[in-house]
C-alpha cells in the first residue's frame, strides 16, 4: 500500500498508494510504512524522506481503514507482526520519533484522521497544496485521535485551538494550517 523510491541523490519518496481507498491507512499499510522508515534508517545513502499520497487518489490519506475482512487482506507472513490492539499506531509513531533523518510531508489532497495526525506528529516539515485540506474527523467517527495527537497537538498550537479541532472535526484549509504553524 506504499511505494518506496530512492534516488541517487539520497532523496527517498514514500508514497501512500491505495487509490481505491483514498490512500487509507490500514494495519498492513502502517506496517509497510514502519518497514519503509526502518529501511531508510539503516540505508546510509538516504538523506531525507518525503512522505506523500499518490495523485490518483486525490488525497494524501483518508485516515484509518478497518473492516471485518481486514485480517483476510493481510498476507499470512505478516499477520503476527500486526497488533490490532495498537490502533493508535504507537509502534509506527515511536519509529518516526527515533528516525534521525528529516521527514518532509507533502499534503497533495485531503488528509483526514490519521492522514492529519501522521504528518503533523511524525514530520519535520509539512507542505500543503493550496487546495488541500485537513480535518480531525475522529469525533465524527466516535473514535479517539491517534499518533499521540491529544498530547502533542495542544503543545504545538495551544490547548484551546487543539480542543476546537478535536471537538468539532471541522475542515481546515492549507491557509488555516499555515496560520496555526502546522
Amino acid at each position: 500500500q506504499i511505494k518506496y523510491k530512492k534516488e541517487e541523490n539520497g532523496i527517498l519518496t514514500v508514497t501512500l498508494n491505495w487509490p481505491k481507498k483514498k490512500n487509507a491507512l490500514s494495519p498492513l499499510g502502517l506496517l509497510e510504512l514502519w518497514y519503509a522508515v526502518d529501511h531508510a534508517e539503516k540505508d546510509k545513502q538516504v538523506k531525507v524522506m518525503i512522505l506523500t499520497g499518490c495523485e490518483e487518489a486525490g488525497a494524501f490519506s483518508s485516515g484509518g481503514y478497518f473492516s471485518q475482512k481486514m485480517l483476510e487482506e493481510i498476507p499470512e507472513q505478516y499477520r503476527t507482526e500486526i497488533d490490532l490492539r495498537d490502533m493508535a499506531s504507537k509502534r509506527l509513531c515511536l519509529k518516526f520519533w527515533d528516525f534521525f533523518k528529516p521527514v518532509i510531508s507533502v499534503i497533495n489532497g485531503f488528509a483526514v484522521g490519521g492522514g492529519f495526525t501522521l504528518p503533523v506528529i511524525c514530520s519535520d516539515l509539512v507542505y500543503m497544496a493550496e487546495n488541500a485540506w485537513w480535518a480531525l474527523f475522529f469525533i465524527k467517527r466516535a473514535v479517539m485521535s491517534d499518533f499521540a495527537t491529544t498530547v502533542l497537538l495542544p503543545l504545538m498550537i495551544g490547548f484551546n485551538k487543539a480542543k476546537e479541532l478535536l471537538y468539532f472535526g471541522d475542515r481546515m484549509t492549507a491557509q488555516d494550517a499555515e496560520k496555526l504553524g502546522l
